[in-house]
């Protein structure tokens, strides 16, 4: 932080290990984000091509999905590229450039914050599908969930004016204001990042795996009632759960280290203190990306709709074969045949 006084004097032991967590913090933010950024692109560019197949297009849960993989894909590329960059690779335009150093942290936490809500919107919503109210479920519906993606991006965008106010660089470090903005402002970050959406996600996640096993309590006394919910549905809700699972995993550790860091921001704090903290800091946002890098495989590994589509997607786009049968709910086989140009 730009309000914390060093120690004039620095023991060798402390700078041989000042020395090592840098030499660490560069080499996990070269490969580690590296790593990151490949698999997200991938996986995002992969999500967004099965969730426009026929399958999921009138679904407002995979509206929500595929919403999230476009906006990932900008997360990957600008604010896991900058954080590698200035980490990784020492370009430091960020410490120097007044402009892009209030540009670049806006957009970041735009670009953190708009997939993470498009899941929390994503588990709101398959609480309203799985109601047993049908005033509920309407409210599971394609026109609200498009509404409710475009609001998403102009909601972030409002909230986080603040950082083209009160960002600065100061110290040679571009960083928010001191003084009673920088305590507000962590403390606002950890409910914001850390524990509204992991509060939101647990609590609508509950709320629909009580609403599925009503439905099979229901179904169970009614042998002759069909079940309401689709297989399609049902592997959607499986898809979520995992996803939130694998949030709260990833996500709990920066708002602890950001509530952590409020409290001791105005502290006196060594240069070994110093170094270790932004060495976990790092680190916690590492997690962050992870998390958003692997939805990919949670999805690949939660749905066999998805991976069924996923095939579909190589058969048909990369290997250019007839496409597999496809098999309707309670239906017989159907054989997707390809649509010659002249045929409407």
């Amino acid at each position: 932080m730009n309000n914390t006084n060093m120690s004039s004097s620095i023991s060798s032991s402390d700078a041989s290990t000042i020395s090592l967590i840098s030499v660490l913090n560069r080499a996990i933010s070269q490969f580690g984000f590296g790593f990151i950024f490949i698999l997200g692109n991938v996986g995002s560019i992969l999500m967004c091509i099965v969730f426009t197949q026929p399958t999921y297009r009138n679904s407002p849960c995979a509206m929500f999905f595929l919403s999230a993989s476009v906006s990932q894909f900008f997360t990957y590329n600008f604010a896991l590229l900058t954080r590698m960059l200035h980490f990784g690779y020492a370009i430091l335009t960020l410490n120097s450039n007044l402009w892009y150093c209030k540009l670049r942290f806006y957009l970041f936490y735009i670009f953190v914050a708009v997939p993470r809500y498009y899941i929390i919107l994503a588990s709101i919503d398959r609480y309203f599908a799985s109601s047993n109210i049908a005033l509920r479920r309407r409210w599971s519906s394609q026109k609200i969930a498009l509404r409710l993606i475009i609001a998403n991006v102009i909601f972030w965008s409002v909230i986080y004016i603040q950082i083209i106010a009160f960002y600065d660089i100061g110290s040679g470090t571009c960083t928010f204001r001191s003084g009673d903005y920088a305590i507000f402002f962590t403390i606002y970050i950890a409910f914001d990042s850390g524990a509204l959406p992991i509060l939101l996600m647990l609590i609508f996640g509950l709320l629909t795996v009580r609403n599925v096993r009503q439905t099979k309590a229901r179904i169970s006394a009614n042998v002759g009632q069909s079940p309401r919910m689709s297989k399609k549905d049902v592997q959607l809700h499986r898809m979520l759960a995992n996803q939130i699972i694998l949030f709260v995993i990833l996500n709990v550790p920066n708002p602890i280290y950001l509530i952590y860091s409020s409290f001791t921001i105005n502290m006196s704090k060594s240069a070994l203190q110093i170094a270790a903290e932004s060495f976990v800091s790092n680190m916690t946002y590492l997690l962050i990306y992870l998390g958003f890098s692997l939805t990919f495989a949670n999805f690949m590994v939660s749905s066999d709709i998805f991976r069924r589509e996923f095939a579909q997607m190589l058969r048909t786009k990369i290997l250019r074969q007839t496409p597999i049968a496809r098999i309707p709910e309670g239906g017989t086989p159907v054989r997707m045949l390809p649509v010659n140009d002249g045929d409407h």
